[in-house]
């Protein structure tokens, strides 16, 4: 028999969508099957004033908002500069931060390099596991080299029974891998559902803005590469970090996508070795530093990761086709826009490319979502097709349209002093751009209106 006080939801397990009523398929995500009870406990009344209208409590009442007290003045730093950086100085008090990733990826590696430095500097944190015990994470800690005594470490899943340590060991950060195996006994479901991870997270929460202390937890991933759980658990948190990389390459990229406290859509560039994780204090040149410049299909082309210009390589290769329609790949960039600049190519600059495959890849495992790589991909298009390299020493950006013209992108003049420090002697811009540049040195800056133009400007032999 159902508790009379508490309330009854269905919940998908895959996307957290709630409805009153059971459903074999989810409205939100359209999987099937994934609907499951959920009673959610009553919760106490909120306090309410009278019919007379009585006035609002003083803990109630509103209060002028330069008098609330300030939380972005202190922050503690990670030990590594580069994922200060992206979160914008460095963890702020009473502040929730998740970081997920694939596994075996380095989340736990992160978290660890990170306990030991701060405990050092800050004094004792508290790191609750409940993947690992004591011993695991012993060993990996001594691979690391964290033995500060400040470290404190519990196996508790209990969600209740880890405030209550809050509480009492006082801790200046704590750290929870992962919040998927936690549980609370107001969440009547098994560790790692959408019921727990929203009952346990709400939690973790509460207790971060009452104790004023910062809390770092780490969130698996589905096979889809999203955060596993509720989709409120990213909307919850303050700032959300995701540790990506190729499982055969030692480099990491560490993306922000969520950051109350500073920029988002950030990148830090970090390299997995036996010691740990390394930051890469300059990644422009680790991106293409083993680039061929005399390599047709191979273009430059200058991002913004945040706040913060970054190179990055495009590589294409074409190929006639024995398929038909024609097979159409695209790594690190967004497909159904390389598609887009494959057909303006076609239609509109007079390359034939409607009976090839077409590749579009960028090394390193970078992915760049912005349109300002347009002009980049669709030169290395053509440099491949042409069988011509790209003329040593360019880089290219801009926002290309359907008509073939070349758009301005934002951060234009940041951009080109990133490409002059890396020793690159030539930018391909927007022309509509060139009269809101002022002093530039460095290096040569020559503006193109259409597709047409840039490659006949990138690529000499045509």
């Amino acid at each position: 028999m159902r508790n009379a006080g508490a309330r009854t939801t269905f919940l998908c397990k895959d996307c957290g969508y709630s409805s009153p009523k059971w459903n074999g398929r989810c409205p939100a995500c359209g999987a099937w099957g994934t609907i499951t009870e959920f009673t959610e406990p009553k919760r106490p009344a909120a306090r309410r004033t009278n019919a007379g209208g009585a006035a609002l409590s003083p803990a109630s009442a509103p209060t002028a908002l330069i008098e609330q007290p300030s939380s972005d003045g202190e922050r503690t730093s990670t030990g590594l500069t580069e994922v200060d950086r992206l979160l914008g100085g460095g963890i702020v008090a009473g502040s929730v931060v998740l970081l997920a990733g694939d596994p075996g990826i380095g989340k736990s590696t992160l978290l660890l390099q990170a306990a030991g430095s701060i405990a050092e500097a800050e004094g004792p944190i508290l790191y609750v596991s409940g993947e690992e015990s004591g011993a695991q994470v012993r060993l990996r800690a001594e691979r690391l080299g964290v033995r500060s005594p400040a470290v404190r470490f519990s196996p508790e899943t209990d969600a209740p029974a880890i405030g209550a340590l809050l509480m009492s060991e006082r801790p200046s950060l704590l750290f929870v891998d992962s919040i998927q195996t936690l549980t609370s006994p107001d969440a009547p479901s098994s560790a790692g559902s959408v019921a727990q991870v929203r009952e346990c997270a709400q939690l973790l929460i509460g207790w971060a803005k009452q104790t004023n202390t910062p809390i770092v937890m780490t969130g698996h991933v589905t096979k889809d590469g999203n955060i596993a759980g509720p989709r409120v658990l990213e909307h919850m948190v303050d700032v959300v970090l995701a540790l990506e990389g190729e499982p055969v390459s030692s480099l990491r990229l560490l993306r922000c996508s969520k950051n109350r406290f500073g920029a988002t859509n950030g990148v830090a560039l970090l390299e997995m070795r036996n010691e740990g994780l390394i930051e890469v204090t300059d990644p422009s040149a680790l991106l293409v530093g083993e680039r061929d410049p005399s390599a047709p299909g191979s273009a430059v082309a200058v991002t913004m990761q945040g706040n913060r210009p970054l190179l990055c390589e495009v590589q294409a290769l074409t190929n006639p086709s024995v398929f038909s329609p024609p097979r159409r790949t695209a790594t690190g960039v967004d497909f159904n826009r390389m598609a887009m600049l494959a057909a303006v190519l076609s239609r509109r600059s007079g390359i034939s490319i409607g009976n090839q495959d077409v590749m579009v890849n960028i090394p390193s495992g970078l992915h760049v979502d912005e349109p300002a790589l347009d002009l980049a991909v669709a030169t290395a298009i053509a440099s491949s097709f042409l069988d011509a390299p790209v003329h040593p020493g360019t880089v290219l950006m801009g926002e290309v349209g359907l008509n073939s013209e070349v758009r301005s992108v934002a951060h234009l003049e940041r951009r080109l002093d990133e490409a002059a420090r890396h020793g690159f002697g030539r930018a391909l811009i927007p022309k509509a751009a060139l009269r809101s540049l002022t002093g530039l040195s460095g290096i040569q800056v020559i503006g193109v209106s259409g597709i047409r133009e840039a490659i006949a400007a990138a690529i000499p032999t045509r």
